[in-house]
């Protein structure tokens, strides 16, 4: 895993061997991070990553001083591994760090974000609830952006507030706007 661009660029970090997640792939990532940053301002904005795993996401996000990130990941080993990149990087308030279940955050958060990140575990078949519960949960704040990445097995082009699928190699992801 290495950060593509901006202040911790060429920053490579191995997770365990035996890690329960797999992060995006670099190829998936800086083409996701190119039709981000010539479509939108990724400056002072509130990121929320769910289904965070490595943090991968949430540090090329940081990296790029797009604002403040909330990583949630229900495995206590992902978040014991951002927690060591969080030190390791020296960040302090701009990463925040929770164990827990996705959609049980998802219920319980009264916080509204400008982008939100889901990559859950392509086998799982939750994505659909996701995008209702961020929709229903009004989490998106006006012009705010959802992305989910997902596997070719995964349609969610009849959701409400879809936009677009990009994919790069197997890595799909699905754009919403809830405006």
């Amino acid at each position: 895993m290495r950060i593509v661009r901006g202040i911790y660029k060429a920053r490579r970090f191995s997770p365990p061997k035996s890690f329960p997640s797999r992060p995006t792939t670099d190829f998936a990532k800086e083409g996701i991070f190119n039709i981000l940053e010539n479509r939108y301002s990724l400056l002072n904005l509130n990121i929320l990553d769910l289904c965070a795993g490595t943090g991968n996401i949430s540090l090329e996000f940081l990296s790029r001083e797009a604002g403040n990130v909330t990583s949630v990941d229900k495995h206590p080993v992902c978040v014991k591994f951002m927690y060591k990149l969080k030190n390791e990087l020296g960040i302090e308030d701009e990463w925040l760090i929770t164990k827990n279940e996705v959609r049980n955050y998802l219920e319980q958060c009264t916080d509204s974000f400008d982008l939100i990140f889901a990559d859950p575990p392509y086998d799982l078949t939750f994505h659909q609830t996701l995008v209702h519960l961020i929709r229903e949960r009004k989490l998106l704040n006006p012009g705010g952006i959802c992305l989910i990445e997902h596997g070719k097995q995964t349609d969610l082009s009849q959701e409400d507030g879809y936009v677009e699928t990009r994919n790069f190699g197997n890595v799909y992801f699905s754009f919403f706007q809830f405006d």
